[in-house]
């Protein structure tokens, strides 16, 4: 039995170092995508043409669009932009106002077309009525109430900057 106790503290030492890592891990996972709230990112949306960005979402007020598109997007899109598409390691944020005020034919374009040099699929395939799904669902999404790139204002409020909005159920 001697044996068994010299490796305890070998044993704890290894599961010490796990948990820290992952601890660590965890942290570094929530906002690594290197171009975070950068405007440029969403340039792409000023590409599409005048006819796509003219096109209007047939199913706008259609009451189940909204819960189709948050499926959709979880079985999509949740790897890249988060499980709230607050953003995570491949994707930017989705709740940011370029997102929230681009045309909805903008928006079916970029998921038409993606974004293949920034990572993000061609959704062609996708049937066009699954698309409109998930473009009403990302303009059912609220816009975050800071960025990084904002200055804190001064004052006791700054102490606790809020995190970003979960989007609406």
């Amino acid at each position: 039995m001697k044996p068994a106790k010299a490796c305890l503290p070998a044993l704890a030492a290894s599961l010490g170092l796990l948990v820290a890592s992952m601890c660590f891990g965890a942290q570094d996972k929530a906002r690594s995508y290197k171009y975070h709230w950068d405007p440029l990112v969403y340039a792409e949306l000023t590409k599409a043409p005048a006819k796509a960005r003219a096109r209007c979402n047939p199913l706008e007020k259609d009451p189940d669009a909204v819960a189709a598109g948050r499926n959709l997007f979880e079985q999509h899109c949740t790897e890249c932009h988060g499980e709230f598409a607050e953003g995570g390691r491949k994707g930017p944020s989705l709740l940011v106002s370029q997102i929230h005020d681009a045309e909805p034919g903008a928006l079916f374009w970029l998921l038409t077309n993606g974004v293949v040099w920034r990572g993000m699929p061609v959704w062609s395939k996708l049937p066009e009525p699954q698309r409109w799904q998930l473009v009403r669902y990302l303009k059912s999404l609220g816009v975050a109430e800071e960025t990084p790139q904002a200055p804190l204002a001064a004052g006791p409020a700054s102490a606790s900057p809020t995190a970003p909005l979960s989007p609406r159920r």
